[in-house]
Parts: C-alpha cells; structure tokens; sequence
C-alpha cells in the first residue's frame, strides 16, 4: 500500500466479540471510521447497527485498511488472521494485536507479522469491555510505536490511557500481573460479600461499607454491583478469564513462582465453566463460592472440626 495512512482511512477491525464492539463505539465516537470482520454475522450486524462497515472476509479488511486491529479469543485466533493477511494480495501497513496472550506467542506472532513486511505492535488493555467503553481501559503498548497521525488518532480514541511498557511481549507480561491482581480482588470481593451474607448481613448495605472502608479497590466500582445484583451480563467472560489465569499459572511455571491465590482463582473459574457458566460475566464466580457450602458445619450450627 503506497502512501502514509492518515487519519480518515478506515480503521480495519478484526474480531467483533465484547472487546471488539467496544473498540467500535470508541471509533465512531471519535469519528474515525472503519471496516469490521467477524465470524459472526450476527456480531457483523451490530457493527453496522452502530454505523461500521462489514467485510466479507479477513482479506478484504487488508485490502481496504492500512491499519489493522486484531482483537479476536486466542494467540491461535491471531495466528490464522495473520495467515489470512499474508496471504491476501493487498496487505495492510500495521498490526495491532490486542489481546490477552502469552509473551513468547507475542513476540512469534510479532516475527511472523513483520517478516511479511508488516509493522506489529501489541495493544493489550487493562480493564473490561465495559471500561473500555466509557474510555477508563489502560493501553499496554509493546514495540515500536512510530509517530503516526493515523495511529495516534486509534489510540487516543481506544486508550486515552496508555504506557509504552517495552519491547514486544513486554506488554503481554505487564497485562498478566495486572490481570492478576485484578483476579484476586475480584475474589477478595466475592468471599467477603458471600460471607457478610452468610452471617446475616444485608449484602447491598455491606457492600456500601466495604466501598467505604480501608478494603475499597476499583473492582468494587466495575465488578461489584453485578455480584450484589447478580447480574452476570458478560462485560468479560468467565472463561476468558479462566484462559488468563492459566497463561498467568504457565508464566509463573516458567519464572519458578508459586502463584497459591491464582492457582484458587483458577479452581473456581474452572468450576464456573463446569456449570455452564463460561459465557457469563467473570463476577459469576460469586455463585461458585456460594455453591461451596460446608455442609457438616452448617448442620452442627459451628465451626467443622
């Protein structure tokens, strides 16, 4: 593709699920356009709904777009686009890979995407799509990133929060340790709401204390009115939380380090997915933790023994 993009091309979309639909109220909210393919027509009809453009085909999205998101499931999902764009006959200018992946698949696909003559950069975000959404999601950028109107432009409007962590894969690695830390409070959060409610208290009042109170974390603001609500309309899914945390636990492997509360919040997801709860949002994991009732306790009026 000849020429500098500039900030009027459209925006190319690959992958239209929770994450990628939020990125698309970002766009059109700041008036840039773009052109979106998913594997789901239904997906591909609410783009259009909200004024995108569909494309009947990964290569189409390169053949009409200089920049290219890539916000699909899985390093494997991401690996197949790559393989479409190499293959199609005009090919975009850059990559943007924003998911949650492994550092070590990063930095492949990365070798692979820029081996074709691409420009790669990774774009993980920290927070839910919901976040996203309303602009509070937090750019974790990894690789060279140029001085580029038609990128700042993207940028600015997906993350108007962003850290250049590093070099490839240095993004992957930052949005793990934090994804963790976010998954533990999330489950700090349950157990406290799960056992205020065990022992009497009105949940609602509890969880204004808790917001109050030295325990106050931002998960209480994005994750805490749909566990006291028991809303789990998905603004991140069970399962793709459960992927995370098993990327968390193989990094961890890999480092030498124990990681006892992930490797807890991991049981519980995977009991969560078990359940038919996978597609449910992450905060399901309340309901596994009330499923978890020591029954012999319970009976004998205490404590087991």
């Amino acid at each position: 593709m000849s020429g500098e993009p500039s900030s009027r091309d459209p925006i190319g979309l690959v992958g239209v699920g929770l994450m990628g639909m939020a990125y698309a109220h970002r766009l059109r909210g700041a008036g840039l356009p773009f052109v979106g393919f998913d594997v789901d027509p239904a997906r591909l009809e609410a783009l259009a709904a909200i004024g995108g453009e569909k494309a009947a085909s990964v290569a189409e999205v390169a053949r009409r777009c200089a920049i290219i998101l890539v916000v699909v499931f899985s390093a494997d999902q991401a690996d197949g686009v790559l393989s479409e764009i190499a293959a199609s006959e005009h090919r975009p200018r850059t990559v943007v890979l924003s998911i949650t992946c492994d550092p070590e698949r990063t930095v492949a696909l990365s070798q692979r995407a820029i081996a074709g003559g691409l420009r790669f950069i990774e774009a993980p975000v920290s927070g839910t799509s919901d976040q996203v959404l309303h602009g509070d999601g937090v750019g974790l950028l990894g690789g060279d990133v140029p001085d580029d109107a038609a990128l700042t432009a993207m940028f600015d409007a997906l993350m108007p929060r962003r850290f250049h962590v590093g070099k490839v894969g240095d993004g992957a690695k930052a949005k793990l340790a934090v994804n963790l830390i976010l998954n533990l409070n999330r489950l700090a959060l349950a157990e406290g709401l799960v056992l205020a409610e065990r022992m009497g208290l009105d949940v609602k009042t509890f969880f204004d204390i808790a917001r109050g109170s030295a325990a106050y974390s931002q998960v209480m603001d994005t994750k805490g009115g749909k566990m006291v609500t028991r809303d789990f309309a998905p603004h991140g899914r069970a399962a793709q939380a459960l992927k995370d945390v098993r990327l968390m636990l193989a990094q961890a492997t890999g480092a030498g380090q124990e990681l006892p509360g992930c490797e807890v919040a991991a049981s519980l997801l995977e009991s969560c997915v078990r359940h038919g709860e996978g597609d449910k949002d992450s905060t399901v994991i309340v309901e596994e933790i009330r499923r978890r009732v020591d029954q012999p306790a319970a009976a004998q009026g205490g404590r087991r023994r």
